[in-house]
C-alpha cells in the first residue's frame, strides 16, 4: 500500500473514523476542495481502493505573536514579520478498522516528510494542526507539536521535523 493523491476511483463511502466531521469531509467535501485548489488530499487505500486513512495539506500562516518566546528569540525574525508561512495539516483520520496498526503515525510521518520536502522549495516555518479532541492533542504532542498561544492549534517547526527524519 502507498499513500497517494485522492482519486475518483477511491471508495470513501464506508469510511468511519468515529469522528463524524472527518468522515463527512472525506465522503462529501474532499474532492471539491482538491478541485478548487483549497487543499491536497492524500489517502492510504487497500487493493480494492477502499480508503483506510487520509490527510489534507494546504497553505496557512501563523501569527508571529502566537509563537513561544523562546522560539521567537531563537529565530531572530525581523520586526516586520507579522505572519509566518506554514502548512496546515487540516485533517488526519484513520478508519476504525485500521486502528492499532500505526496508520495514524504512518500518515503523520508521510505528511511531515512531504512538508519538509516542500520547505526546500517554498519557505515554510512550521506545520500547523487543529486537534479535534484531547486524544488528538496527546497524539501530536508525542511527535513534538507545541501549542500556539492564542488558539487550540498546535505547530511543529521545520527544524524539529528535520530532526525527526535524521534519527
Amino acid at each position: 500500500m502507498e499513500i497517494i493523491n485522492l482519486q475518483k476511483t477511491h471508495n470513501r463511502g464506508s469510511f468511519d473514523s468515529e469522528a463524524p466531521l472527518l468522515d463527512e469531509y472525506i465522503k462529501k467535501q474532499a474532492s471539491q476542495d482538491v478541485r478548487r485548489d483549497l487543499s491536497a488530499c492524500y489517502v492510504l487505500a487497500n487493493e480494492e481502493n477502499i480508503v483506510l486513512a487520509y490527510y489534507t495539506l494546504s497553505g496557512n500562516s501563523i501569527p508571529k505573536d502566537d509563537l513561544p518566546e523562546g522560539l521567537l528569540k531563537k529565530l531572530r525574525l525581523p520586526g516586520s514579520y507579522r505572519e509566518l508561512p506554514a502548512v496546515l495539516l487540516g485533517r488526519l483520520a484513520v478508519d476504525k478498522n485500521e486502528k492499532g496498526k500505526r496508520r495514524g503515525e504512518l500518515m503523520l510521518m508521510n505528511a511531515l516528510e512531504r512538508c519538509l520536502n516542500l520547505s526546500e522549495q517554498l519557505g515554510t516555518l512550521a506545520v500547523i494542526v487543529d486537534p479535534i479532541d484531547e486524544k488528538a492533542i496527546a497524539f501530536y504532542e508525542k511527535y513534538g507539536f507545541l501549542k500556539l498561544k492564542s488558539s487550540n492549534k498546535m505547530f511543529i517547526p521545520m527544524g524539529t521535523i528535520r530532526q525527526l527524519f535524521q534519527q
